[in-house]
C-alpha cells in the first residue's frame, strides 16, 4: 500500500510539473517497463523507477556490460513476482531500490541461493538526515516523501546479503565505504542510441552551416557584380549574432543550484545585448531575471532526442550547483558531456567530480566564484572560435570517456567475473 502511494505521489509530480497532456505521454510510457522480460544471463539490473537515473544507473551500464561480453537485463523494482527471476541470474544490483517487504523476500531468498547482490546509488539518499535539508526534498509532495523517511539504501548498505557496492563518482565512494563493503565507481555514460542521435545532430547542423556558407558566398558575388555594398551574413552584419547559453535542469529542485549564477546572468544580459537565455526543464525564473524575459525561453519535458537538439541549439551550457552542499558534490558530470556530446561547451561549478572531469580552458571551464563564472563566460560569449573549438574538444572527451563503448571499468568487471559461474 506504502510503495502504491509513493507512486501516486510521484504521477501528480509529473501532471504539476509537465501537465496533463505530457505527464499522461511519460506515465503511458513507463507502464510497459513493468512487464519488460529478462530471460536469463549473468547480471539483473533492479530500477527504482523509469527516469533519467534509472537510465544511467541501469540501461546504460547493461549495455556497457554486454559490450564486453556479459549477459545483462533489466526491470523495474515492482515488476510482478520478482522471485521468478532468483534463479535466472547470477548477479544482481538494485538501484537506489526501496526496501519494501517483497524486496525483502527476494533478497532473503537470493542470499539463501548464495547469488551476489550488490546496492547502486548515484545520490546521498541513503543519508536521511542530510537529503531532508535538500531543495529537492522541499519539492517533494507527502506521497513522494514516504519512500524517503527512512532514506533510500540505508538498509541495503547495512545488510550482510549485500556483497558490493557501485556509485557514479568519487565523491560518493569515500561516503559508501565507511560501511565496509566493497565501492567500484561506475560513471555514467551515454548509449550507443545516444552518440548516434548526436551524430545525426552535428550532421544536419554542418548542411545548414554549409548551405548558408554558400548562399553568402552566392550574395557575395551578386553585390560584387552589382557593386553592392549590402551585406549578406550573419558575419557581415553590424551587430554580432546571437549567443546563447543554456541551462537543462533535468528534475526539480534545481532552483537554489541556478539561482547563484542569476546575478551573474542579469550582468552578462545587460553587457551582451545580443545574449539569451534558454531553460530546459521545470525551473522558477529567479526575480532578478524577470525583466528579461523576452530574452529567455524555457521549455518543459521534452523526448530525450529533443531534449539532445534543444542543448546542441545552445552555444554555451551552464551546469551551476550550491557550494558546500554535499548533495551537489555528489552529482555527476553528466552535464558536461551530455553537451560535449554535440559539440557544446560547458562552464560548471568547481564541485570535485567536474574538476576531475574538465580540463580548465581545454574541453570546458570551471568556476570557483561569480567573478570567475562572468570572465570565463564573457569570453566564451565574445569569441566563438574559441567557444567552437572548445565544443569539438569536449565532444572529443565524451566519445573517448563517457560512452558505453568506452574504456570498461576494470576491477568492477573483475569482480563481477569472479562471480559468475560460467565466466
Amino acid at each position: 500500500m506504502e510503495r502504491l502511494l509513493v507512486q501516486l505521489g510521484k504521477a501528480w509530480s509529473v501532471f504539476r510539473r509537465d501537465g496533463i497532456v505530457n505527464g499522461s505521454r511519460r506515465i503511458v510510457s513507463s507502464i510497459p517497463t513493468l512487464f519488460r522480460r529478462a530471460d536469463s544471463g549473468d547480471v539483473l539490473f533492479i530500477a527504482s523507477g523509469v527516469g533519467d537515473s534509472a537510465r544511467y544507473r541501469c540501461a546504460h551500464v547493461a549495455e556497457s556490460l554486454r559490450l564486453q561480453g556479459f549477459r545483462a537485463g533489466v526491470i523495474q523494482q515492482d515488476t510482478l513476482r520478482l522471485s521468478r527471476f532468483a534463479e535466472k541470474f547470477s548477479v544482481f544490483v538494485f538501484h537506489r531500490t526501496s526496501w519494501t517487504s517483497s524486496v525483502d523476500a527476494f533478497i532473503r531468498q537470493l542470499e539463501s541461493l548464495k547469488k551476489t547482490v550488490i546496492f547502486d546509488t548515484d545520490d546521498l539518499t541513503f543519508d536521511v538526515a542530510l537529503f531532508k535539508q535538500t531543495a529537492a526534498y522541499e519539492a517533494m509532495n507527502a506521497f513522494e516523501r514516504k519512500q524517503y523517511q527512512n532514506g533510500i539504501g540505508a538498509e541495503f548498505l547495512k545488510s550482510s546479503a549485500i556483497s558490493g557496492v557501485t556509485t557514479s563518482t568519487e565523491f560518493l565512494a569515500e561516503r559508501l565505504r565507511v560501511f565496509g563493503k566493497p565501492v567500484f565507481v561506475v560513471p555514467n555514460r551515454l548509449s550507443c542510441e545516444d552518440v548516434t542521435i548526436a551524430e545525426a545532430i552535428l550532421e544536419t547542423r554542418k548542411k545548414d552551416t554549409e548551405e548558408l556558407r554558400m548562399r553568402d558566398v552566392e550574395l557575395r558575388m551578386r553585390n560584387k557584380e552589382s557593386d553592392s555594398v549590402v551585406s549578406s551574413s550573419i558575419s557581415h552584419l553590424p551587430f554580432p549574432a546571437p549567443v546563447t547559453i543554456g541551462y537543462f535542469s533535468g528534475s526539480t529542485g534545481h532552483d537554489r543550484d541556478f539561482d547563484t549564477v542569476s546575478s551573474v546572468l542579469k550582468r552578462l544580459l545587460d553587457e551582451f545585448e545580443y545574449l539569451r537565455i534558454f531553460i530546459g526543464g521545470p525551473l522558477s525564473l529567479p526575480s532578478v531575471l524577470e525583466p528579461y524575459t523576452t530574452r529567455i525561453d524555457h521549455v518543459s519535458y521534452v523526448p530525450r532526442a529533443e531534449n539532445f537538439r534543444n542543448i546542441a541549439s545552445v552555444d554555451i551550457n551552464i551546469a551551476p550547483l550550491e557550494v558546500g552542499d554535499p548533495f551537489c558534490e555528489a552529482k555527476s558530470e553528466l552535464k558536461f558531456f551530455e553537451a560535449g556530446i554535440v559539440g557544446v561547451s560547458t562552464i560548471a561549478t568547481a564541485t570535485q567530480t567536474f574538476q576531475e572531469a574538465i580540463r580548465d580552458g581545454e574541453d570546458g571551464y570551471i568556476a570557483v566564484n561569480e567573478e570567475d563564472w562572468y570572465k570565463k563566460a564573457s569570453q566564451l560569449i565574445s569569441d566563438g572560435d574559441f567557444r567552437r573549438k572548445m565544443g569539438e574538444r569536449a565532444r572529443e572527451t565524451a566519445l573517448r570517456c563517457y560512452t558505453t563503448n568506452s574504456d570498461p571499468d576494470g576491477e568492477y568487471s573483475l569482480f563481477l567475473k569472479a562471480r559468475i559461474p560460467h565466466s
